[in-house]
C-alpha cells in the first residue's frame, strides 16, 4: 500500500474507533441510563431483574468500583469513592465476584453497565486511613503500593487555581487529590490494564471522571488501547468535562473526537427554564443553538450526584419533585443526546453518604407498596412519571419534533412522527388548549397521571379527534405539570 493510502486509511480507521466509542450499545427497543448512586451491586442486579429490565431502561451507572480510601473519621461520605488506593475490584457495594454478578444478571434482562471510572489521581493527603479492601499507602508521599504507585508518577504538587491556563488545570492537583501523570508509558499501562479488566468483566462502557484535567492525547491513546467489549465493538466513553461557558482554557470540543462528553450547560438549561427564569417556548430549538456539544456528542441529564449538591440555583433536584419530573419528562421526551437519569438517597448534608447500619455498611433501598424506595432512598427513577417517559422514549425512538406549539410563554406541546405527543404547563395560568397532533383518532392513557392495563388507564384520558386533534387540559393545580400519549397507550 501506498504511504498516502496507508495514511489514509488508518486515519479511517482511527474515525470510525473514535466514533464506535460514542455508540452505548443499547439493546434494540431501550433508551436511558439510570446513575444508580451508591447502590451495592446485590441491589443493582435485584433491580435490573425485578425493573428496570421489565420497564425498558437501556443501562446503570454504577458508582466507582475500585478500591478506594475508607473515610472512617467523616462517618463515610459519598466522595471517599472519588480517591483510588488501587484498581483492585471491591468497594462498599461489593467484591469483583458480586460485581461480575451483576453484570451478567443485567446484562441477561437488556441493560448494560457503565461504570464511574477514576484515574485522573489517587487520594489526597491522609493520616492513618485504608482502603475499603486493606490496601494501604504512603498518601503524604504519594506512594501507592498495592498499584503500585511511588512519588515518580505523579505531575508535581501544585494546586488549580487558574481555570484560563490549561496546564494548570491538567497537571495540577483537583482539590488536594494527587494528580498522575497520563503521559508516562507505565501509568497508562496501569490504567488500561485497570479498564480491561472491567472490559472482560463484562461492562460495555465508562463515564471518565474528571476528564477534563487530562490531556486530550493522553485519553485517546488510553481509549485506543482497551479491549472490544463483549458482543464487539468499543467501549461506549463518556467524559466528565465542566464546560458551561466555553469561555475557558479547556473546552468539551476537545475530547468529542474520541468518545462523548458530560453536557452539564443542559441541565442548567432545562432548570433556569422550568423555575420560570427564561420560558420554554424557548426549548423550540433546543440543542446546540444553546451552546451545546452535538447530539451524537452529549450525554445529557437534568442533575448528577454533583450538580445536585453544588450545581447553583439553577440545576433541580429530587427536593422540588413538581418540577422535576417535569424537566426529566421534558429530556426524555426530545430528542437531544443520550440521556442519564439520576436516582439519589435523601440527604440535607452535602457530605453524607449513603444509608448504613451501624458498623457502615451500605443499607438497600426497601420497595414500598406503590412501587417508591424507603430506607432513606428516593430512587426518582421508580416515579410513575419518570419510569412511564422512559418507556416514550422507546416508543417514540426515530421519530423528531413536529406540531410544534406554545403559548408564546410557559405552555409548550409537540408530537413525536406519529407515535407520541407531549404537552407542558409551566406557566402560573391553566393550560386548556386543542392542539394538532400525528396521532391516529382514537382514546388515549397519559402515561405521566397512570399506566395502561389492558383496555383500562390508571389515570387520565386525552381523546384524539379525527383530525389528530386532541382538547389538552393541565392545572395548575394539578399534581404533574405535563401530560405524555403515545401509540402503545391507546386504549
Amino acid at each position: 500500500m501506498r504511504p498516502v493510502a496507508a495514511a489514509a486509511a488508518l486515519l479511517s480507521l482511527l474515525l470510525s474507533c473514535a466514533h464506535a466509542q460514542k455508540d452505548p450499545h443499547w439493546d434494540s427497543g431501550r433508551s436511558a441510563i439510570v446513575h444508580l448512586f451508591e447502590w451495592k451491586f446485590s441491589d443493582i442486579a435485584l433491580e435490573c431483574e425485578r425493573f428496570l429490565g421489565p420497564k425498558g431502561f437501556a443501562g446503570v451507572q454504577t458508582s466507582p468500583v475500585n478500591e478506594y480510601l475508607a473515610v472512617t473519621s467523616r462517618n463515610r461520605p459519598w466522595w471517599e469513592r472519588y480517591q483510588p488506593m488501587s484498581y483492585k475490584i471491591v468497594s462498599r457495594s461489593g467484591d469483583e465476584a458480586a460485581f461480575k454478578d451483576m453484570v451478567s444478571r443485567c446484562r441477561a434482562v437488556g441493560v448494560k453497565i457503565y461504570v464511574d471510572v477514576v484515574f485522573n489521581h489517587m487520594t489526597g493527603n491522609w493520616d492513618g486511613l485504608s482502603g475499603v479492601g486493606g490496601s494501604s499507602c504512603d498518601c503524604n508521599n504519594k506512594n501507592y503500593p498495592t498499584v503500585p504507585y511511588s512519588s515518580e508518577n505523579f505531575h508535581s504538587t501544585c494546586s488549580i487555581t487558574n481555570y484560563n491556563d490549561a496546564s494548570n488545570v491538567r497537571n495540577c492537583e483537583l482539590t488536594g487529590l494527587h494528580d498522575l501523570d497520563q503521559s508516562q508509558d507505565y501509568v497508562r499501562g496501569k490504567i488500561i490494564d485497570f479498564l480491561n479488566n472491567l472490559v472482560a468483566d463484562g461492562v460495555t462502557g465508562f463515564r471518565v471522571d474528571a476528564a477534563k484535567h487530562m490531556w486530550p492525547s493522553d485519553l485517546q491513546y488510553i481509549y485506543g488501547k482497551v479491549n472490544d467489549i463483549s458482543g464487539g465493538g468499543r467501549p461506549f466513553v463518556y467524559q466528565e468535562v465542566i464546560d458551561y461557558t466555553g469561555t475557558e482554557a479547556v473546552k468539551k470540543s476537545e475530547y468529542t473526537g474520541f468518545g462523548r462528553v458530560c453536557e452539564f450547560r443542559y441541565g442548567k438549561e432545562v432548570g433556569n427554564a422550568f423555575q420560570g427564569n427564561n420560558p420554554i417556548k424557548y426549548f423550540k430549538n433546543f440543542g446546540t443553538a444553546w451552546g451545546f456539544a452535538a447530539s451524537d456528542d452529549s450525554l445529557v441529564f437534568v442533575d448528577n450526584h454533583d450538580t445536585q449538591r453544588t450545581g447553583g440555583s439553577e440545576i433541580i433536584t429530587y427536593k422540588s419533585p413538581r418540577l422535576y419530573k417535569m424537566a426529566v419528562g421534558f429530556m426524555l421526551s426530545w430528542p437531544f443526546g443520550a440521556p442519564r437519569i439520576m436516582s439519589s438517597y435523601s440527604f440535607t448534608d452535602n457530605d453524607v453518604g449513603p444509608p448504613q447500619d451501624g458498623n457502615g455498611n451500605i443499607v438497600g433501598a426497601s420497595i414500598n407498596a406503590d412501587g417508591t424506595c424507603g430506607n432513606g432512598w428516593v430512587c426518582e427513577h421508580r416515579w410513575r412519571q419518570i419510569y412511564n417517559m422512559v418507556d416514550f422514549r422507546n416508543q417514540v425512538a426515530d421519530t423528531q419534533v413536529e406540531n410544534w406549539w406554545d403559548n408564546d410563554n410557559k405552555q409548550i406541546a409537540f408530537s413525536r412522527g406519529s407515535k407520541g405527543f407531549v404537552a407542558f404547563n409551566d406557566d402560573t395560568s391553566d393550560m386548556k388548549q386543542t392542539i394538532q397532533t400525528s396521532l391516529p383518532a382514537g382514546t388515549y392513557c397519559d402515561v405521566v397521571s397512570g399506566s395502561k392495563s389492558g383496555s383500562s388507564c390508571t389515570g387520565k384520558t386525552v381523546t384524539v379527534d379525527s383530525s389528530s386533534k386532541a382538547y389538552v387540559e393541565i392545572l395548575t393545580s394539578a399534581d404533574d405539570g405535563f401530560i405524555a400519549i403515545h401509540a402503545g397507550s391507546k386504549l
